[in-house]
């Protein structure tokens, strides 16, 4: 490759989750849009298609993963598996990256790829970490190891923060910790402390205390340049086909009326589950879209046990896809309210769009998100039990009671909140500015 001269040169470290790689592509293109050029690498497994993305450049290494290890439920396991296979063919592949630019501005790395920054920091160059979670989930870990727990605990005083019950969330993750679990910790956290910045997909007025505390702990600048998806271009990236069919049924329905559930893109549930879903769902009387991966429940193909009944049970009223483009239909006029598992993404995705939501945790920083959506925001709804007359009392308190009203009411108030951060003098934007500043002058 003929050597080129270019000073504003990103290279972007990518993780193969549905839940990293949209926010990441995200970033490419808004980074892409700031005047810089763009290099994406990622592993071999779920690669993304360099076609939807012509302005940006690709290149894919290897990651040696299986499927059987890619199927993994333990996520530490999987997380040191990925970087032990990718540390050295990315530090070939960057280094290679090097001798054809005069100048990398910035290694760019999703905090799972956490090796990147000992790569950067190896090669001379500056390791920025993106955060496809909240800010907050940083003070889930230790950062010190010197810090007392109760020292930690002790000087949390904002009722915010004590309603997240942060101390709980902490113990849990300590509980019983593998090997693998203690070593991943302790590798991300190092990475984050040795970077040079760290993005949020989040925004300042959502996790303000959180935001505070992060930066008593952390050296790096954080930047909340959320809601990503509102500033970059549209990026197809969806691992799974978009059921685009569902639009047309939501363009049949009355305004407000239709409450869309989906799990993410990798909980599972059983097939009593399945069913305690459905027919609460289906006593609800509202009508619904709702979201059933073909891995979706445990054992089983794709919806198998509603066969007996279920659909004729509902007619038109409900909608089942395999897949959907979520943003879109949040976005729709008819949904009145969101059955989430409580990803970040999706949560964000929710609060651009007004929309109120129920949330069913299942791992990870699911519990913490539903806990700011349920207790600090107060635009959901928990719910703590998959049986269907929990399900069907609850989706009826979301979208039909009082209460639900006021829900939806705050909901709004965060949405009007969130479009001024992308303003020209609103946070996100400033911060944005702030950032590609900081990378510009290094």
């Amino acid at each position: 490759m003929e050597k080129q001269r270019k000073s504003g040169h990103l290279v972007l470290v990518m993780v193969p989750f549905q839940g990293h790689i949209t926010p990441m592509l995200q970033l490419a293109t808004i980074l892409h849009s700031k005047g810089f050029s763009i290099t994406i690498v990622h592993p071999e497994l779920n690669s993304p298609n360099p076609s939807d993305h012509p302005e940006i450049a690709f290149v894919s290494i290897q990651d040696k993963l299986t499927k059987s290890q890619f199927s993994l439920k333990d996520v530490a396991s999987l997380t040191l598996i990925l970087n032990r296979n990718c540390a050295a063919p990315l530090q070939q592949c960057i280094t290679n990256i090097l001798h054809s630019y005069d100048h990398i501005a910035a290694v760019v790395y999703d905090t799972l790829m956490f090796c990147a920054q000992t790569i950067a920091d190896n090669l001379s160059l500056p390791g920025i970490t993106l955060r496809t979670c909240s800010a907050t989930t940083l003070l889930l870990f230790p950062v010190f190891p010197q810090l007392d727990e109760k020292d930690f605990i002790s000087e949390i005083e904002s009722p915010e923060l004590q309603v997240l019950e942060l101390e709980r969330f902490r113990a849990l993750l300590s509980q019983n910790p593998t090997e693998a679990v203690m070593e991943s910790r302790f590798a991300f956290t190092n990475a984050v402390r040795s970077s040079s910045a760290i993005i949020v997909n989040s925004m300042e007025f959502l996790e303000q205390e959180a935001l505070s505390k992060v930066k008593q702990y952390f050296p790096a600048p954080i930047f909340t340049i959320g809601p990503i998806h509102k500033l970059a271009p549209k990026v197809y990236s969806s691992l799974l086909t978009e059921d685009d069919k569902c639009i047309s049924w939501l363009d049949k329905q009355s305004p407000e009326s239709v409450i869309y559930v989906s799990f993410g893109s990798i909980a599972s549930i059983d097939k009593q589950e399945l069913i305690e879903v459905a027919w609460g769902l289906a006593n609800s009387k509202q009508p619904f879209l709702w979201v059933v991966r073909p891995d979706s429940v445990r054992g089983l193909d794709w919806n198998e046990p509603l066969q007996n009944g279920f659909q004729e049970s509902v007619g038109e009223r409900g909608c089942i896809v395999k897949w959907t483009p979520q943003k879109e239909v949040l976005a729709h006029i008819s949904v009145g309210g969101f059955w989430s598992h409580g990803g970040w993404n999706s949560t964000i995705e929710s609060i651009c769009e007004g929309v109120p939501m129920i949330c069913k945790p299942f791992f990870g920083d699911q519990h913490l998100n539903s806990s700011y959506i349920c207790k600090v925001w107060k635009i959901g709804l928990e719910l703590h039990e998959l049986e269907r007359g929990n399900i069907e009392r609850t989706i009826r308190r979301l979208m039909v009671d009082m209460e639900g009203n006021e829900i939806r009411t705050r909901a709004m108030d965060l949405k009007e909140k969130a479009a001024l951060s992308l303003m020209e003098r609103g946070s996100s934007s400033c911060s944005l500015h702030d950032l590609t500043n900081q990378i510009s002058s290094v």
